[in-house]
């Protein structure tokens, strides 16, 4: 005999069971989890690769046509300060490969729009220039280690463009500049009544010591340049010193 009672029962435990398996938490493995994350890792260093890889032909592709403005369309001394400014930027941001990938590439790209010649002499002193001064602006240098490095950097540079110079065109350059340099300190040592001779080394020394010199004013306008500019794009340079920021302004 059949009692009405227990049909009820029977379909509320069956509800009360499917409830139940609905409810209980599903557990998500470990490996899976672990797999997530190294796909994650690998997505955001092939990100940052491609990044680094586009930036560098970006800046590249600037160096080198700010050297060919300015070649066939010079104005002064403003643009020759950017010279090393993208190479140093791209060392800032993505280290000493880049930055050396960076000079590589603008040198091929100039040696296909100018030829070999000019490209080397983007190259020395620029090319080498930009390098160093990522390199001393990342580890935190300050101004004036930065400076006598670049410095002697450009010195070699201009001595070098002289040598390759003269090998091209079958004279010796540094004869005219000695010439230029030996009038001068005659004039000078008229102008200071000094009844001498001046001897072919201190003309030599002097003429070497205004290279220097003018490689000196031409790496502290790079710097204040960089340091308007590379600020603005979120890549600081270190602090100038404090008679710097006291002419200019700038904390």
């Amino acid at each position: 005999m059949n009692y009405p009672s227990d049909t009820p029962n029977q379909s509320s435990e069956s509800e009360s069971n499917w409830v139940d398996e609905d409810d209980t938490p599903s557990t998500i493995p470990p490996e899976s989890c672990s797999e997530k994350t190294s796909s994650l890792t690998t997505s955001s260093v092939k990100t940052q690769k491609t990044l680094a890889m586009v930036e560098t032909a970006f800046l590249a592709s600037a160096g080198s046509l700010i050297w060919l403005i300015n070649y066939y369309f010079p104005l002064g001394p403003v643009l020759t300060i950017f010279f090393p400014v993208p190479i140093a930027l791209v060392y800032l941001r993505w280290g000493h490969r880049a930055a050396w990938m960076t000079a590589l590439v603008s040198g091929l790209l100039l040696t296909v729009l100018m030829g070999p010649t000019r490209s080397i002499v983007f190259l020395i002193p620029h090319g080498l220039m930009g390098v160093q001064l990522g390199y001393c602006w990342r580890r935190g240098a300050n101004w004036a280690f930065s400076l006598i490095t670049g410095a002697l950097i450009g010195t070699f540079g201009f001595f070098f463009r002289f040598w390759l110079f003269s090998i091209l065109l079958g004279e010796d350059l540094w004869q005219y500049v000695i010439t230029q340099m030996t009038g001068f300190v005659d004039w000078l040592f008229l102008t200071l009544g000094i009844l001498a001779q001046p001897s072919f080394f201190l003309i030599e020394g002097l003429a070497v010591g205004l290279i220097l010199v003018n490689s000196l004013v031409y790496l502290f306008a790079v710097h204040l340049v960089s340091l308007l500019v590379l600020d603005k794009l979120g890549n600081p340079i270190p602090r100038p010193p404090n008679w710097v920021k006291v002419i200019l302004d700038y904390e």
